[in-house]
């Protein structure tokens, strides 16, 4: 699921909003993370406290706020082993949640287009799209390996074309070093099943998750390699009420 910019009291909700999914592990995308402009949440944290989870992580893209001043990150990941944010300074990226204990997390940095490009944006009130510039931010990718053998890989890719594939190579080579057992998701940012194309990941659920009110296109997905469809339960998708794209969710036996 994707968390778009808000200011506010706006976030309030957001936490409760996460928990309702009903999900032992959740990943999420667009994280504000000691932000003013979520008034200075640890989002990912907050999160966790209300999914009753023990285990969570955060890995920042950039040191800053998206619409302002903001430098890359380097390898910086807070967790659930610190109080507070290991992290001291504003920061936005990804983040992991689990009730299920995780042994080790890792953290891998995709890079970024050194172009931006413009972005037809939606506006809920007109329904019409406008084109705003947006300059891309440095991607990472955020594993988490489970106590029960699986390791769960969330990512954010970026929105320039060619770069979010070159991304996504370099994810799947990174992710086959965790064995089979791996479950590969997020916003990649990439329509049509392309993620799944040409490679033996395939995509668990199918279904488009753009903009959340009217969805048309399918830019979020659930990718695993060698997992038997039959043991794979789509759980109906409805709107979370917090973000511009639907979340995907999967039970497994």
């Amino acid at each position: 699921m994707t968390i778009p910019p808000k200011s506010g009291d706006d976030f309030a909700g957001l936490a409760s909003a996460a928990a309702d999914l009903g999900s032992d592990l959740i990943a999420i995308q667009e994280v504000d993370h000691g932000l003013a402009r979520s008034n200075n949440a640890f989002q990912a944290r907050e999160i966790a406290i209300a999914m009753g989870a023990k285990n969570w992580a955060f890995a920042p893209g950039i040191i800053g706020s998206p619409e302002g001043k903001w430098e890359k990150a380097n390898n910086e990941i807070a967790t659930n082993i610190e109080s507070t944010s290991v992290i001291d300074s504003g920061s936005y990226g990804i983040g992991i949640v689990s009730k299920i204990p995780v042994i080790k997390w890792h953290r891998l940095n995709l890079g970024r287009s050194i172009i931006g490009m413009p972005l037809l944006i939606p506006d809920t009130e007109t329904g019409k799209a406008k084109a705003i510039y947006i300059k891309d931010e440095p991607r990472v990718a955020l594993a988490a390996q489970l106590e029960n053998g699986w390791t769960i890989i969330n990512t954010h890719l970026s929105f320039v074309p060619g770069m979010n594939l070159i991304q996504l190579a370099k994810l799947k080579k990174w992710a086959d070093t965790f064995g089979e057992k791996v479950l590969l998701m997020g916003d990649f940012n990439l329509p049509n099943a392309i993620p799944a194309i040409g490679s033996a990941w395939q995509s668990l659920y199918a279904q488009n998750t753009y903009p959340s009110w009217k969805p048309k296109i399918q830019f979020d997905y659930i990718l695993s390699k060698g997992v038997d469809l039959k043991d794979v339960i789509q759980v109906p998708t409805t709107t979370s009420g917090i973000s511009d794209h639907l979340p995907l969710t999967i039970e497994m036996n």
